[in-house]
């Protein structure tokens, strides 16, 4: 089994570049890649189109700020795709003055539209959102009597995840909660760069318990390099 190229944070992110669509994992910051983020922020990659569950924590003083917020609040993103903005005073302030186009999708939606493009699926049907704004420019298609939304797939150049373990391969295991949107995302962009707090030698990790195999990543950064 092949080693994947381990880099620092400043290393691996130089592959991300402007106007790119990037995937960020995490829930709230539980399992989001700081790292990586922290990196990409102070590399000032701009006119990136975010693909994320919500924009992290930032407060109306921007005195609490993490995961994307810094990169929200410096204006990096051209546009985002998210289900939750509420705890991102500064995503919401620029979405209701047009400054950057936000486009609020429901939560469970956003994880199957990702799944469908790691799946290779054309699109995904949910009855979710049917007749209210959501519907807005979208097919809709009846199924024996019931409406659905065809919800396209969702791509992204790169996905920035964060692993607890990874071993030099790039097999994963993600700490409890933190598994959230990462595997997902794993699957769905063209190039997967993971931060990992540890990365051990190939057969350390018990194969059953491989949450995100070796196939999807490409680039394993170790927390805090």
């Amino acid at each position: 089994m092949k080693e994947k190229p381990v880099l620092t944070a400043a290393e691996a992110v130089r592959c991300v570049r402007d106007g790119m669509t990037v995937m960020v994992g995490g829930f709230l910051g539980c399992g989001s890649p700081c790292g990586l983020l922290a990196a990409l922020d102070a590399q000032g990659t701009r006119n990136m189109r975010l693909v994320c569950n919500d924009t992290a924590l930032c407060s109306a003083d921007r005195s609490v700020v993490s995961g994307v917020a810094p990169l929200v609040v410096g204006r990096r993103f051209s546009r985002i795709v998210t289900s939750h903005i509420g705890t991102n005073r500064e995503t919401g302030r620029q979405m209701e003055a047009g400054e950057t186009p936000v486009e609020l999708v429901p939560q469970g939606t956003l994880a199957e539209r990702i799944r469908a493009a790691g799946a290779g699926l054309g699109g995904v049907l949910t009855p979710t959102g049917v007749g209210t704004e959501v519907e807005e420019g979208k097919q809709v298609l009846e199924v024996e009597g019931k409406k659905y939304l065809l919800e396209l797939p969702l791509f992204a150049d790169v996905a920035l995840l964060k692993a607890r373990r990874a071993d030099r391969a790039g097999n994963l295991v993600y700490a409890k909660a933190a598994r959230n949107f990462n595997p997902l995302m794993a699957m769905a962009a063209g190039t997967v760069i993971v931060e990992a707090d540890e990365i051990v030698e190939i057969g350390e990790i018990d194969p059953d318990t491989v949450m995100t195999p070796s196939l999807f990543v490409h680039i394993l950064v170790r927390s805090g390099s």
